[in-house]
């Protein structure tokens, strides 16, 4: 029986080992913290339960066919909930545009905007459902391996304009400012700046029209325990609260691992779902390749970090849904500020995150969870003290929201504490913090992404946010996906 080794308990992880342990390869996965997730870890205070992130679910089918394989249902360990409306955006002047599922309403909230707009979304979810069957259905599962296979998809990538940016796509659409907002900050969920991103991205709102969004009852963690369950219930080990220390080579081929305690696992191949930069600088450093492709990596673009402040909190709140973007003043300006100035503006934007309108349960009885998500410049940008930085922000912040929505907010304070870029990269081993690896920009795409396997080592395989598609859950599940591809050939 062959057997894999993976490193680290994220979703590209779990999503790889479920593929292989289902295929009937002896699944190892190795994780340094005391429980599974990776960016979706969980934190129990005082009753409440307060996800890490991410909180978006799309695609739940991508999920799903991770239990089919071995001929099992995810019900059987998950429940998804959904989320109406998707989002809820909120600007500084009071407008409130509610985005969900229902073409009419949809279409009377932008009519609201601009009734003019109507026929330009209609336009615009045209293109996004062509680059989603070519940029996802088509090539969001499949490995590039080599130049060849990139220059195979250029002519789909040319006729689709690619070369353009998501806000540059949308904006010939549409005329409305705050729609164009609303048509383009999805590329913020996955580290991409609207204004930079290439235009094929554009297909995650066709994603979401296509499968819903929805919501982990017991919160995003319980998915992560539900893949963890149905991992060993296939006969998969775990092995927590150890981190690798060192990637084993023989030759240019992988052996297997050994952990910071001392133990190791030989296996035929090894996979990492760890941080790129980490996996190839520090767990690989006994062998030249890790040298030359950390000094690599060193010169890509990568994506910014996150400031986050989590609060539980007295009261209920129906009227504020699952999920809220609360744009500041500035637009454009704010994203140049982060993605290029690495400045902290006085001014942000915020992404709320309130799962007890959907699931109560996540707090106690009469009380509610929230979380207020602030994107930042990584480390590499922006070198300041989080220490001292980190509660300046936190209460602006909190300023915010009991400006523009809870205005007793503090007096309701029952727990309180944030996570920031230093965070990222004590607990996750984050290049620079970053909150989703390298940058997705064209140029870091495909082939142009760090790939699925390596092209030196040829048993050392990639998966999660740093290789092709990239970061979000469907992102790194498709990683998964071309990644056990490529790992069942080689050991068949």
């Amino acid at each position: 029986m062959k057997r894999a080794v993976i490193i680290g308990a994220g979703f590209g992880g779990l999503a790889l080992a479920l593929r292989l342990q289902s295929a009937g390869i002896a699944t190892t996965v190795v994780e340094g913290r005391d429980r599974p997730g990776g960016r979706a870890y969980v934190w129990k205070k005082d009753g409440f339960t307060f996800d890490a992130g991410p909180t978006v679910i799309t695609d739940p089918d991508c999920l799903a066919q991770l239990w089919r394989l071995s001929g099992h249902d995810m019900a059987e360990d998950v429940t998804l909930l959904p989320v109406s409306p998707f989002y809820r955006l909120n600007w500084p002047d009071g407008t409130n545009f509610d985005y969900g599922n229902d073409d009419v309403l949809l279409d009377a909230e932008i009519a609201k905007l601009d009734p003019a707009d109507v026929v330009g979304y209609r336009k615009f979810l045209a293109y996004s459902t062509e680059v989603y069957r070519e940029g996802y259905e088509k090539l969001g599962h499949v490995a590039f391996l080599d130049f060849k296979s990139m220059l195979k998809a250029a002519p789909a990538l040319a006729q689709h304009q690619a070369w353009r940016s998501v806000y540059s796509m949308v904006s010939s659409f549409v005329k409305n400012e705050k729609l164009r907002e609303a048509l383009s900050f999805h590329t913020l969920l996955v580290g991409g700046n609207p204004m930079t991103t290439s235009a094929i991205y554009a297909l995650i709102h066709k994603l979401e029209k296509q499968g819903g969004v929805w919501f982990p009852k017991g919160g995003t963690n319980a998915l992560v325990s539900g893949m963890v369950t149905h991992f060993e219930r296939l006969g998969g080990t775990l092995h927590l609260g150890d981190p690798v220390a060192t990637i084993e080579t023989v030759g240019d081929r992988a052996s297997g691992v050994t952990t910071r305690s001392g133990l190791r696992f030989e296996a035929d191949a090894v996979a990492s779902n760890a941080d790129l930069m980490h996996s190839y600088a520090d767990l690989l450093s006994g062998h030249v390749r890790g040298e030359r492709r950390a000094q690599a990596l060193a010169g890509k673009r990568w994506s910014p970090s996150l400031f986050l402040v989590h609060f539980g909190i007295e009261g209920t709140w129906p009227g504020i849904p699952h999920h809220m973007i609360l744009f500041g003043p500035r637009y454009r300006g704010l994203l140049t500020d982060i993605y290029e100035h690495g400045v902290l503006s006085q001014d942000f934007s915020l992404y709320l995150h309130h799962p007890t309108v959907t699931d109560p349960d996540l707090a106690p009885p009469g009380h509610s969870t929230f979380y207020a998500l602030a994107p930042v410049p990584h480390m590499g940008k922006l070198p300041v003290n989080w220490d001292e930085i980190g509660p300046i922000l936190a209460n602006r912040i909190l300023d915010e929201v009991e400006r523009r929505l809870i205005p007793d907010i503090r007096a309701r304070i029952k727990v309180q504490f944030s996570y920031a870029p230093t965070d990222f990269a004590r607990d996750l081993n984050a290049h620079l913090g970053s909150a989703f690896s390298l940058e997705p920009l064209l140029t870091q795409s495909a082939w142009f992404r760090a790939h699925n396997r390596d092209d030196v080592i040829p048993n050392l395989y990639f998966t999660g946010a740093g290789t092709h598609p990239g970061a979000g859950i469907p992102g790194v599940v498709g990683s998964a996906r071309a990644t056990a591809t490529l790992m069942l050939e080689d050991l068949a």
